[in-house]
């Protein structure tokens, strides 16, 4: 621990650092080494056998709260092979025996379901075993992503270690345009500091465009954090937050602010009132240029959905684009909402009817066609335009396939015309 005189005069402290303290006990300051209690551990399938088995090694017997671990079949939702489908079986009966809560296939993604489950909200700290976790950031809360190793401690101790992340805060000011969302802003940010800007830290993103965007939109801007190498991305709670939460609990939650003097690592500002749309091009997340510069690119495939923009509002977006039009008869449409939820809202407003009708495949809700392992494996040098996170080689399912990432609105009019298109040309 660093004492008084070699933090300085300022012992302002910044929302991590506030919750981080809380749940370690300690007056911590950025680079201190804490042990912190957690209040919500998560597994998908792609890393909880690992940790079962981690957890079996370290000789764990019960998990330290069954009522605060989840765990999620999502990556491969219904699973698409023999072996895939042991791991599954293994993780319900992990589930069956130690009496954690386990959501199935058709649930949808983890990192909306969790949201969803009432039980992370403002102050929250929260692990989970997927570089997403960091989603939830979006809600006040500290979460980030662990390796199985580290899961499975956390599941047998309820608690995690931590370096103290230091601060950037992002200051988001001004009125984004029309056509212009919460994904063009996150892949611009990205773009300016660059995939490893924030590696270890903590991003606080405020100002007057993040408290102007819905839930959803803060969702997109926090799931991405991680695509700046940042420990998580944090938001202060407002009406919105706790408004949004009480859908789905009646638990009481406690704001986080950072203090006027808390001590940040760097503060950049931005005016987003000029934003165009962005994309990221080929095959980084920060390779991000503004839409106009790869307009006219072919495309072969769209997706529309992830843990980035697979919420009732990106569909609605999607939706608005494509209703009484069809897509590109060489273009290939998969929407896969994030939930069951969302499924079903989408439904109930006829939302999921007009994607249909104007062409687009909707397959279960879950995280397949993002990761590659099922449901719209691209071919050979295809082109896609998706709304996920990420745009690596071979991300999708196909090394040889490359990957664009764009808003709902840019994939869904890519999807008509056939080739990456500004959807400002169809927003009304």
């Amino acid at each position: 621990m660093k004492t008084i005189l070699e933090r300085g005069i300022n012992l302002g402290k910044t929302i991590i650092e506030k919750i981080l303290s809380s749940h370690s006990g300690q007056d911590c300051h950025a680079n201190d080494i804490v042990v912190a209690d957690v209040d919500f551990v998560m597994g998908q399938d792609g890393t909880s056998p690992l940790a079962i088995r981690a957890f079996e090694n370290m000789e764990g017997k019960e998990l330290f709260n069954p009522e605060k671990v989840a765990l999620v079949i999502d990556h491969s939702s219904p699973s698409p092979l023999e072996g895939v489908s042991a791991l599954h079986t293994i993780m319900r009966n992990f589930a069956r025996q130690k009496g954690c809560k386990i959501y199935d296939i058709g649930e949808g993604v983890c990192h909306q379901l969790i949201p969803e489950s009432g039980q992370v909200g403002p102050g929250s700290l929260v692990i989970g075993a997927d570089s997403h976790t960091c989603t939830y950031g979006a809600l006040n809360a500290f979460s980030t992503g662990v390796g199985s190793t580290d899961l499975a401690g956390g599941l047998v101790s309820g608690k995690m270690w931590f370096r103290v992340p230091e601060t950037i805060k992002f200051v988001c000011n001004g009125v984004l345009p029309k056509g212009v969302y919460a994904k063009d802003l996150i892949l611009y940010l990205i773009g300016q500091v660059t995939a490893d800007g924030c590696t270890y830290m903590a991003a606080e993103y405020t100002g007057e465009a993040i408290a102007a965007l819905s839930m959803e939109g803060r969702f997109t801007i926090a799931n991405m954090a991680i695509e700046m190498g940042a420990k998580a991305g944090l938001m202060e709670a407002d009406e919105k937050t706790f408004a949004w939460l009480r859908q789905f609990t009646d638990k009481e939650f406690t704001a986080v602010s950072a203090d006027a003097d808390a001590r940040y690592h760097k503060v950049l500002n931005f005016d987003v009132s000029q934003l165009a749309p962005q994309v990221a091009k080929p095959h980084r997340v920060d390779n991000v240029s503004p839409l106009t510069e790869v307009a006219g690119t072919p495309i072969q495939q769209a997706f529309i959905g992830t843990c980035t923009n697979g919420r009732l509002e990106d569909l609605r977006i999607a939706a608005s684009i494509l209703t009484g039009n069809r897509v590109h008869p060489d273009v290939r449409l998969i929407v896969a909402p994030a939930s069951r939820k969302v499924y079903l809202d989408a439904m109930n407003e006829g939302v999921i009817q007009r994607l249909v009708e104007a062409g687009a495949a909707v397959v279960t809700p879950g995280c397949g066609p993002c990761v590659g392992t099922h449901n719209g494996v691209p071919s050979d040098n295809e082109t896609v335009i998706s709304t996920a996170n990420r745009n690596f080689k071979g991300r999708m399912g196909n090394s040889n396939a490359e990957i664009y990432l764009a808003s709902p609105a840019t994939v869904a009019a890519s999807a008509l015309t056939g080739v990456i298109t500004d959807p400002r040309e169809f927003v009304k």
